[in-house]
């Protein structure tokens, strides 16, 4: 028999159930199937293109060194690829085909389309669990519905890890390849996209060896330290391991294993770092949950459908100037440019902005998240819908909507030396500890930096009236 493992978010050869599954079938053809209008269509930035094009290089190499082929096929839209696996499969005599399930809807969908198609065709397609720590509807409240909230979610989680632990799919074994094709050239670049800064590229070395690289680098020497360090966005506190999670290049059974390693085999207990990171995993775990149980989700619809009747302000001008970090509050300024300069920003400036946007601009989520994912390397949808809508407080388990941060103290609060603001904002780099924060008229129009566009105090007192009228 000859198999197929269709790569999708999982561009890894460890911990890879679908590859293991397929080498077990008998000789086994890797394949990518790129879709750029698709791309296009869910708003990926060009950073991520470039990010996982040259993680799919690295993958190719991993693949070839086990005799395996690695294939690349390219249609425009996911509609299309049915037809083209098809194709694809009767041309190399293929009879049954692996994948990792994805649980997006529009995924759900074209996955439905290709079981249905090569079924009728006589080649089966079987979907494995490889892309969380627990399948996406086996973790269900006591009147058997999805979480909504996430503490109860967590411990559910937590309670089942522990009685039926993550097991990591053994490595693949390597086959002979008798008879098999050779693999495709892969693509440098993708027409219609920009290839990112050399900086940026080199910040984000691609592939599973550079995402282990990273694990090992934070396990050795921050996540002990995660809880005193995480919110402080000038220090190294983070495992920065998003991009590699979100491209599968690295599965959250590996971080958890990694993590439990540090902690002497606990997930709840032991260090308060190591168990605070495994409760961020479960996080992502928690919106990778929400999508697959609420498909309006994946269709840019709140959680909580009432919100939908915000007044959200039309104000292009104000959003445009905090896409472009002209807002006048210095640590949102600074966080914009973050991003778009890094493809990626700290966790709680995303916060951070994303209420600053919502809150005090009154402008709708769906721009800022869209936003988000024309820039992030580690653009997602399921951990940036749900970070806009707990931040929109429209989401599960949000932010109650008269919870509304105020960057300046969030500034002064994680940042307060000014060494991150300093950093990304050089205009302001001679302004003193405490004044750098919230620069005086004087220093504004000194250093050509702008006023705030709103008050934060009165925009704040707005955003709530907007919210209770819901009530």
């Amino acid at each position: 028999m000859t198999a197929i493992c269709w790569f999708r978010t999982d561009l890894r050869i460890e911990d890879q159930p679908a590859l293991t599954a397929a080498l077990e079938d008998g000789q086994t053809i890797a394949l990518f199937i790129a879709s750029p209008t698709q791309w296009h269509q869910h708003g990926d930035a060009p950073a991520k293109v470039d990010f996982w094009l040259r993680g799919l290089h690295a993958l190719k190499s991993e693949l070839e060194s086990l005799n395996i082929p690695f294939k690349w096929l390219q249609v425009e839209q996911w509609e299309d690829v049915p037809e083209a696996l098809l194709t694809f499969c009767q041309q190399h005599q293929i009879e049954s085909v692996h994948c990792n399930r994805e649980h997006g809807v529009n995924e759900r969908r074209r996955d439905r389309a290709c079981y249905r198609l090569l079924n009728d065709h006589g080649i089966s397609m079987t979907g494995h669990h490889g892309g969380t720590l627990l399948v996406p509807g086996s973790v269900k409240t006591g009147s058997d519905g999805y979480y909504r909230v996430f503490t109860p979610f967590a411990k559910a989680c937590r309670e089942k890890l522990r009685t039926a632990p993550y097991r990591i799919a053994p490595l693949p074994r390597k086959q002979n390849g008798n008879g098999l094709p050779g693999s495709d050239a892969l693509p440098e670049t993708m027409p219609g996209w920009e290839r990112p800064d050399p900086s940026l590229q080199k910040g984000w070395s691609a592939g599973s060896d550079a995402a282990h690289a990273r694990l090992s680098l934070f396990a050795e020497q921050a996540m002990m330290r995660y809880v005193p360090d995480r919110d402080y966005p000038a220090l190294p506190g983070t495992s920065t391991l998003s991009p590699y999670l979100a491209s599968g290049m690295i599965s959250a059974g590996q971080c958890l294993h990694a993590a439990m390693i540090v902690n002497q085999g606990e997930t709840d207990t032991g260090n308060q770092g190591v168990t605070t990171w495994i409760t961020e995993l479960l996080w992502r775990e928690f919106y990778q949950h929400l999508i697959f149980g609420f498909p309006a989700l994946s269709m840019h619809q709140p959680m909580r459908p009432e919100t939908d009747a915000v007044v959200w302000r039309e104000a292009p001008n104000d959003f445009e100037e905090w896409c472009q970090g002209k807002t006048g509050v210095p640590i949102v300024d600074a966080a914009m440019r973050q991003l778009v300069t890094t493809g990626w920003m700290h966790n709680r400036l995303r916060m951070v902005v994303a209420m600053y946007l919502t809150k005090n601009l009154l402008i709708n989520w769906r721009l800022g998240e869209a936003f988000f994912m024309r820039h992030l390397v580690d653009g997602e949808l399921a951990a940036n819908n749900g970070g806009w809508q707990w931040s929109a407080s429209t989401g599960a388990d949000s932010a109650p909507y008269f919870r509304v941060f105020n960057p300046v103290s969030q500034s002064q609060k994680f940042d307060p030396k000014g060494a991150f603001l300093r950093h990304w904002l050089p205009e302001l780099a001679t302004l003193s500890d405490r004044e750098i924060h919230d620069p005086s008229p004087v220093s504004r129009q000194a250093l050509n930096y702008p006023l705030q566009l709103v008050d934060l105090k009165t925009s704040r007192v707005r955003a709530i009236e907007a919210f209770a009228s819901l009530r």
